[in-house]
């Protein structure tokens, strides 16, 4: 609004230039006070409408921007990291949904309450191309491509027993693992072992390369074991990392508890509570005592080689031959067939080199004899107790020997 020319007195009218006699310097200044007022009027109608103008045009602006979505491993990514989940995130927008898919299987996620933000549930897998659709809300569906970095060093476990057998109630589940875990809570918490019927399972660490699950007492007969491996990209020691993502199964066949006495020189064999046999024996000499203990078989043999100097004895023996051969011990002890010995020593005399011997002939063919009708009673995981021999327990980690610790023992060797 502008003001109206208000002519100077001195200067004269239009109509010859003279002073007007309406105008009086009171008049003049009421005008003059009055632009004011006016001209502030009209400037806040002016500003209620650009107040206005502008929010309209802020929204316009606002609908018309496209909604942008950033995911994490970036879209190209060729050796992305492995050790963190991912996330898509949107400005100016909302998510719809995500889905990751992959070489190795697809990764679940969650969106956050404002549905601006998804995150991965569980880490990408190493060595894996990923593609990942994010549905924008009213708006097209982007993608985005990349791939994980392979690890540089790496581990497994190689368990006992194996996938899919039959052993006997004592049979634990022994992983070796290929380096040495410095991580165990880790490495173990990515392992579990679960039993049907269901029964407490718990890991020790013998060392930092063997981890042992078993229950309190021996599995029931009957029992189906699972294990399962969630190693892969568990970072198990700095820069290491585990490789294996599957589960196997084994069962526990019937219940075998055999108990060697040494002062007796007998072995009585219970099937399932039942006795069902007594066999003569010859343990270990004076000199070379038979361990004391629960001891469970690992290996079996119908033959096999037996030499002195690897059990640290010099050339005292080297028998290419030994029938029914069943190992008790990582050091060495087996029961076994004996066929170079008298049959009068068993029963009567503890001769052997620390082993535990029965009467057997040579081939391990001959059905009628201790030594085969022992072996062929007895599986992988069967029990073996050691009593009166004059000697230590065993070494729990010598061997599958662990149920020589008592329980609060055992559960003190697990790192979780």
């Amino acid at each position: 609004m502008g003001v109206p020319h208000i002519p100077n007195p001195s200067e004269p009218s239009e109509r010859g230039r003279q002073r007007s006699p309406s105008w009086s310097r009171r008049g003049i200044l009421a005008a003059l006070g009055a632009v004011p007022a006016a001209a502030l009027t009209g400037c806040s109608g002016s500003a209620d409408t650009s107040a206005t103008t502008r929010a309209s045009a802020s929204a316009t602006v606002k609908a018309a921007r496209k909604a942008v979505v950033t995911v994490t491993p970036a879209d190209g990514t060729q050796h992305a990291g492995f050790a963190s989940p991912v996330e898509v995130t949107v400005t100016d927008g909302t998510l719809a949904s995500v889905t990751v898919t992959g070489d190795s299987g697809g990764l679940a996620g969650t969106l956050d309450e404002t549905r601006t933000k998804w995150t991965s549930t569980q880490n990408p897998y190493s060595g894996t191309k990923y593609t990942v659709s994010a549905q924008v809300t009213g708006g097209a569906v982007q993608t985005a491509t990349f791939t994980t970095a392979s690890p540089s060093a790496t581990f497994v476990g190689y368990f006992t027993p194996e996938a899919d057998s039959t052993s006997g109630v004592g049979m634990p589940v022994s992983i070796n693992f290929t380096e040495a875990v410095t991580d165990r809570a880790a490495v173990q918490k990515a392992i579990t072992v679960t039993a049907e019927p269901a029964v407490e399972v718990v890991g020790h660490w013998f060392s930092d390369t063997r981890l042992d699950f078993r229950p309190e007492t021996y599995w029931a007969a009957g029992t189906r074991i699972t294990l399962g491996l969630r190693l892969k990209d568990v970072e198990g020691a700095d820069g290491v990392y585990g490789t294996q993502s599957k589960d196997v199964t084994f069962h526990i066949g019937r219940e075998q508890i055999s108990t060697v006495d040494l002062a007796a020189k007998t072995m009585t064999v219970r099937r399932d509570g039942r006795a069902t046999a007594t066999y003569p024996v010859s343990g270990g000499d004076a000199e070379h005592t038979t361990w004391s203990g629960i001891m469970v078989i690992s290996e079996r043999f119908k033959q096999t080689r037996m030499e002195s100097s690897t059990v640290g004895l010099g050339d005292e023996y080297d028998i290419s031959d030994v029938p029914h051969a069943q190992r008790l011990t990582t050091s060495g002890t087996f029961v076994h067939g004996n066929y170079w010995a008298s049959t009068s020593v068993f029963g009567n005399s503890n001769t052997s080199h620390g082993c535990v011997g029965l009467h057997d002939t040579k081939g391990a063919n001959d059905t009628s004899v201790p030594g085969y009708k022992f072996y062929d009673s007895s599986m992988l995981g069967d029990v073996v107790v050691v009593e009166n021999s004059d000697e230590e327990t065993v070494a729990p980690a010598n061997g599958l020997n662990g149920w020589n610790l008592n329980w609060a023992d055992w559960k003190a060797g697990s790192a979780l």
